[in-house]
Order: structure tokens, then C-alpha cells, then sequence
């Protein structure tokens, strides 16, 4: 049976986005007269044909009713948590969501922004893989709405919604220390991400506050993902002095920092302290009970979407920042 070409196909035949086959087929935006060329040429040559009767019913009424949720990890329950409350809204709404995941590698995420551009999505919400992220903004040029969650972009009047990260990471370590401790360990996020960075920076002012001095022996940065909290968690607990408690950045750093306690049969908060920003699953039934910084995530999404589907019906009114309180949730991990 002859294989059916796609888009997909269509873009790796003529060395260009996804997007830019889409333009072509379409006639919207810019494209040069020799790069539509060689896209139509792809095209013959793979014997490809555009769904005509689809394009028509979703730009019917100038929308498709499809937003795009692209997110980094959908393993990570703030995410998941997250599409639920966009997917809610946009049920609400007449609205499908098209929802990827581009496991924190910008190439995936660049194409999966191609993608939502080619199915004609109607708006895009999403984390910006890091604060300088030329992919969003010339999708944002391209003329598609775009609401950023969680992480923002240091440049772009975008609409956007956010958890207090710096209050979150505030109250975890002023905690901590409340409890008696003075080495703290942080496993923090990306330094390049906004969300990484402002929870570095409460984790420093609890220490200000305090009169303690940070200790660069006792701060990693990882990546947002479970093995990086089991390996840097692992390398400050071997430390000649280790740190008395972690403030872990993250759930899935967090599930990994508590591998490597149990690895090191140490305990709970006998020997080590431990708070997570992020809940994690059945937290509350663990041995100790976990003490953590809840995130709103289901609230992040609703709002976004609500705001995506305002800047679609009024593409020029004024720029929307939401910022959403974290919940300091105490048990008994320290």
C-alpha cells in the first residue's frame, strides 16, 4: 500500500518548517517566490495534496476552535495538572486542545510550535523553553496568539500567567531554617528559566533574612527532571560536610533527591530535611509525610486559557500578567 505524505513529509523533502509548507499551501505571510518553488516541487514529487474540505471547515468563521498547549514534561504532575485546566475552559468554550510535549529540548519544542502553526491552531500556550526564545516570538510575529505559562520571556508584550516562585521558595527555607538548620542544600532549575531563577532567589533572601551566608558548595542546578535530583542530591549529601536539609526545586527533582536518600539509607529528618516545590502523588501517605510548596496548576491553566481565548476574540487589547500564590504545605519531612 503506497504510504499517504503529510506535511511533515512535504517539510523535510524541501528543507524548510512546517510552517512555511502550510504558508505556501495557504498563501498567508511572506514566503519567497524560490522557497515556495521548491516546496510546490516537494509536493509534486511526493504526490502530496492538501486536505481542502478540512482547511475549509477550520477556518471557517476566521477559526479553527483548536488551541495549542505545548509543554515540557508530561510526567511532571504541575504540567498534567495544568493541561486539565486548560483543557476544561476550552471545552467550556467549543474549543479542542492539541497538546504536546517536548521533553525540555528546544529543537522538539521549534518543531511543535511548526506543527500548531500548520493545523492552524486559533492561539498557543505554553513555557517558553528558556527567557531568550527566538522560536515563540516569530510565532508570535507570524501573527498566532501566544499565552506563556509558568516561565516567561524577557522580551515580547505577551500575555502571561505565573506562580509566585520567589514567595514559594521564601517561605520553604525560611521554614527549613525555622527548624533549627544552617547548611542548606538547593537542587534549583535552569538558571536560564525564569521559574528556575526566582526560586534561587528566595532561596537566597531566606537566607538574608536570616543572617546566613549562602554557601556555594551547597547550591546545584539541574534540569527540572528526576535523574538530576538523584544525582545532585547524591553528590551534596557525599560532601565532607553535607547540608543538614534540600530545598529541592521541583516534583520530579524532588522523587529523585529522595531515591538518593534512600540509596544512602539516610533518614527523614533525623539525618537530612527535605521540602519540594511541587506536590508529588500520595505525598501525604509517604514515610515521613512531605512537606512542599503547592503550586495552583490547575488554576495556571484556566486562567490561561481564559486569557488566550480573550486575546483571540480581541487581538488588541492590552496585555495581560497574572501572577498565582504558592501554598507552603507543612508536614513532616522537616
Amino acid at each position: 500500500m503506497k504510504k499517504i505524505s503529510s506535511l511533515v513529509d512535504v517539510a523535510r523533502r524541501a528543507k524548510v518548517n512546517i510552517s512555511t509548507v502550510s504558508r505556501t499551501i495557504n498563501q498567508t505571510g511572506k514566503i519567497g517566490a524560490a522557497t515556495q518553488a521548491r516546496v510546490q516541487k516537494a509536493m509534486r514529487e511526493l504526490g502530496y495534496k492538501p486536505n481542502r474540505v478540512a482547511r475549509r471547515l477550520r477556518t471557517s468563521q476566521g477559526t479553527s476552535h483548536l488551541l495549542g498547549l505545548i509543554i515540557p514534561n508530561i510526567q511532571n504532575i504541575f504540567f498534567a495538572d495544568l493541561a486539565r485546566g486548560v483543557e476544561d475552559v476550552a471545552y467550556r468554550n467549543n474549543f479542542a486542545v492539541l497538546l504536546c510535549n517536548y521533553d525540555e529540548d528546544e529543537a522538539k519544542e521549534r518543531f511543535y510550535l511548526d506543527v500548531m502553526q500548520a493545523e492552524s491552531v486559533d492561539g498557543i500556550i505554553l513555557p517558553p523553553i528558556h527567557e531568550h526564545d527566538p522560536a515563540v516570538l516569530q510565532v508570535v510575529r507570524n501573527g498566532t496568539p501566544v499565552v506563556c505559562v509558568d516561565r516567561i520571556l524577557s522580551a515580547g508584550d505577551l500575555d502571561k500567567v505565573e506562580v509566585d516562585n520567589h514567595t514559594g521558595a521564601l517561605k520553604a527555607v525560611e521554614h527549613i531554617i525555622a527548624q533549627g538548620h544552617r547548611r542548606i542544600g538547593l537542587i534549583g532549575g535552569p538558571a536560564d528559566s525564569s521559574t528556575g531563577r526566582e526560586r534561587y532567589r528566595g532561596y537566597k533572601d531566606a537566607h538574608a533574612q536570616a543572617s546566613l551566608t549562602v554557601k556555594a558548595d551547597l547550591v546545584r542546578f539541574g534540569d527540572f527532571k528526576q535523574e538530576s535530583g538523584r544525582l545532585l542530591a547524591h553528590e551534596l549529601l557525599a560532601l565532607s560536610n553535607p547540608p543538614t536539609a534540600l530545598f529541592v526545586c521541583n516534583g520530579l527533582m524532588m522523587a529523585g533527591a529522595l531515591e538518593a536518600i534512600a540509596a544512602l539509607r539516610l533518614k527523614v529528618p533525623k539525618q537530612v530535611g527535605i521540602v519540594g516545590f511541587d506536590d508529588l502523588p500520595l505525598a501525604d501517605v509517604f514515610n515521613p509525610p512531605l512537606t512542599i510548596v503547592r503550586q495552583p496548576a490547575y488554576e495556571v491553566g484556566r486562567c490561561a486559557a481564559e486569557l488566550l481565548l480573550k486575546r483571540i476574540e480581541d487581538p488588541a487589547r492590552p496585555m495581560t500578567s497574572l501572577k498565582l500564590l504558592p501554598e507552603l504545605v507543612i508536614r513532616k519531612s522537616c
